[in-house]
């Protein structure tokens, strides 16, 4: 069974697992994966670079940089933690960002569905940008003591069936009107795995494909469409659920020694029980309070990264 998932960390372990001809193989040519940990912050950063069209094939995912952060406590409230956390995510931005030491003009778009609270992150995080593009426009630097910055520009373009307009032309005649440099966009994900729901921050150079991670696959937001790099950066928040009875399932059979007839499944999922699990997305009992911790925890990593010397009155 081929779970869906949006984290290239996860279609790795998958490819590993359930394609390699070798069972000790660990490695998939053409993938380069280097980790780094901070045991003070119980952060483990993992960077995942696909060099080769053959590789990408095998993961289901573009040429290109993925940085899977994983923080055990991402989804408890802890206002100290969660700005570590920012801070990490600040300096991989900045590694992602081409000619990020030369002034930019940088477009954030939060996808998402406002009113779907497993969705939301994206526009949550909008209401939070230090937004200056508007200032530079009109004072020059002179605004911010004749201080360097990158000037930020935000859109929250919801989704096709509130507007009935693709996101991808939104953000195309957006950004032609406002030529950015570069586009920044933050979305809710899907994950495989339960134990990294709510606790990742997957951070790429490849751009993304809006409702990939649920199956609603729409049009693609990259260099090759908009012309101009497009940085991701997305939090799963829900995962599917078929892939929690299988993993129970699993588990089950670790620990109690009772051989699983996976054979057997694989036939109810491509019937009936599995097939209704695969459409169905499960998040936390406490999501609404996750996504809203969230969305501040990523809006200030994105104020961290292009105007650090400003307060946070800037966007009132």
């Amino acid at each position: 069974m081929q779970s869906r998932t949006d984290l290239a960390l996860e279609e790795h372990e998958y490819a590993i697992s359930h394609h390699s001809t070798k069972k000790t193989e660990t490695h998939i040519h053409g993938v380069e994966i280097t980790d780094e940990h901070f045991s003070s912050d119980q952060i483990t950063i993992s960077t995942v670079n696909i060099t080769t069209k053959n590789a990408a094939k095998a993961l289901n995912k573009p040429m290109g940089t993925y940085i899977t952060m994983e923080a055990p406590l991402l989804d408890a409230p802890d206002d100290g933690y969660h700005r570590e956390i920012s801070h990490h995510i600040s300096e991989q931005l900045k590694k992602l960002i081409p000619d990020f030491t030369n002034e930019k003009s940088i477009l954030v778009i939060g996808l998402g569905n406002r009113a779907v609270t497993a969705d939301s992150l994206g526009p949550l995080c909008i209401d939070h940008l230090n937004i200056t593009r508007h200032l530079v426009l009109e004072y020059g630097n002179a605004a911010f003591d004749k201080k360097p910055l990158h000037t930020v520009s935000s859109l929250a373009p919801g989704v096709l069936a509130q507007n009935g307009i693709e996101t991808a032309e939104i953000v195309k005649g957006v950004v032609a009107q406002t030529n950015p440099d570069c586009l920044l966009v933050v979305d809710a994900l899907a994950a495989r795995s339960l134990h990294r729901l709510n606790r990742t921050i997957q951070i790429s150079n490849t751009g993304i494909h809006p409702g990939s991670g649920v199956g609603n696959h729409r049009c693609s937001l990259t260099e090759e469409t908009l012309g101009i790099p497009v940085i991701a950066i997305g939090v799963p928040t829900v995962v599917d659920a078929a892939t929690i009875v299988m993993d129970t399932l699993e588990d089950f059979s670790k620990k109690t020694k009772h051989a699983l007839n996976h054979q057997m499944l694989l036939n109810d999922y491509d019937s009936t029980l599995f097939h209704e699990l695969q459409n169905m997305y499960v998040a936390g009992k406490d999501v609404d309070a996750i996504i809203l911790n969230m969305s501040y925890t990523l809006s200030e990593a994105l104020n961290m990264t292009f105007n650090p010397a400003n307060d946070s009155n800037l966007s009132e």
